[in-house]
């Protein structure tokens, strides 16, 4: 019998298994198919980074340090028709790109390495006994008074102790890993219909191409697959590359739904995407699966109240989504995509801000701030206009003459 059995070994399961192991908890780490290769921008914050860096070696592992970002929306397309767009610079190592397959890979050796169990079965059934939970594969079954459910949005431990999450509550990301191309910059095109963007991400050895979406916008993943791949034709991004196709949901929650929605229960908790812990704009969630996993391994060790005391544990963590949540609603709207390409291109110091954005280092608790300490008032005030508030931005503004 083990203490714990944390059920799915992606980035949450894996590092909840190694902060647990090295406490001295007796751990089994359920898992048939890591390490994979994820169908995902593939971007590691630096402050993610940091959270693992010590534990899994990240310098030795192959990556690319990505020099900067471009950004182009579907009206303007200056940044793909050979025009400079709005370029962003990055910080060295704001932002990693690993391939998922190695990043994963290194998380789940360290887990091991640390004294955690590795079990490399399908959990496909879950129940409750007088002693905790009974742990159900194919070929054995496995007891522990406690479980982690890192098992992705629509996992078995969500479905067991919560309702799975609606579509309203997902994004759907699809499109394809072009192989043999890569790069060192990030490219984003923001489209409005449905609201969302195209990106295109270099890993070590090739590019992860995509379109994320809402998956209750009304497209199908098949009709939302074939606009990126006509971007690829279009674009010329990782030209004569080989297409990979994928696609995976990703938990995109309300601000009400993030503030509201219980992380734990009785003998339970949920980390990362099973908790809906993702950036509902970015759609990042690696930094906030490592975080969750700090927090669930934290509050089993102290060993009292611990559903209650993970949920604490995740107050500050889910007021900074909700705050994103909010701002969401109205960021993909075409008279705030228009603002921040024109900002973007005029302001290096609100450039700098959108890099800071893109890195984790900027929270959107004083995002608004921030941008009017820039010193660019009237254009960061009717940039704050058109993202805060339903109505157009005033055309009087005395940011017209700035921005043109």
């Amino acid at each position: 019998m083990f203490d714990v059995a944390v059920i799915g070994a992606g980035p949450s399961g894996s590092w909840t298994a190694y902060r647990l192991a090295r406490a001295g908890a007796r751990v089994a780490l359920f898992d048939p198919s890591h390490p994979r290769e994820k169908p995902c921008g593939g971007g590691v914050t630096g402050r993610a980074l940091a959270l693992v860096q010590e534990a899994i070696g990240a310098a030795h592992l192959p990556r690319v340090d990505v020099d900067r970002a471009r950004f182009v929306d579907v009206l303007s397309r200056g940044a793909i028709d050979g025009h400079p767009g709005a370029s962003v610079p990055l910080d060295v190592g704001a932002l990693s790109i690993f391939s998922r397959m190695v990043f994963d890979r290194r998380l789940l050796e360290s887990a091991r390495e640390a004294g955690a169990d590795v079990i490399t079965e399908r959990v496909s059934r879950l129940e409750r006994d007088r002693h905790g939970f009974q742990l159900h594969t194919a070929r054995h079954t496995w007891r522990a008074p406690f479980i982690v459910g890192a098992d992705g949005a629509n996992g078995l431990v969500r479905r067991r102790t919560m309702r799975r999450f609606d579509r309203a509550q997902l994004s759907v990301a699809t499109g394809f890993f072009v192989e043999g191309v890569t790069s060192r910059e990030i490219l984003l095109e923001f489209v409005t219909n449905p609201p969302g963007y195209l990106w295109s991400f270099p890993r070590v050895d090739h590019l992860a191409v995509g379109i994320c979406a809402q998956a209750d916008a009304g497209v199908s993943a098949d009709a939302l697959r074939a606009r990126a791949a006509s971007w690829i034709q279009r674009t010329g991004i990782g030209r004569d590359g080989r297409l990979v196709p994928y696609a995976w949901p990703i938990p995109s929650l309300s601000a009400h739904a993030v503030s509201t929605a219980a992380a734990a229960g009785d003998g339970w908790l949920l980390v990362g995407d099973a908790a809906g812990l993702v950036d509902p704009i970015t759609r990042e969630g690696i930094f906030f699966a490592l975080l969750s996993a700090n927090h669930a391994a934290s509050a089993i060790a102290e060993g009292r109240n611990v559903s209650a005391a993970y949920e604490r544990r995740l107050h500050e963590l889910r007021a900074e989504l909700a705050r994103a949540a909010r701002l969401k609603r109205l960021f993909f709207r075409p008279a705030f995509i228009g603002l921040l390409l024109k900002a973007l291109q005029a302001s290096p110091r609100i450039g700098s801000v959108m890099a800071d954005l893109v890195a984790g280092t900027q929270s959107y608790r004083d995002l608004k701030w921030r941008l009017l300490k820039t010193g660019e008032f009237g254009l960061a005030w009717r940039l704050l206009l058109a993202a805060y508030t339903r109505g157009e931005p005033p055309q009087d503004s005395p940011a017209t003459d700035i921005i043109g």
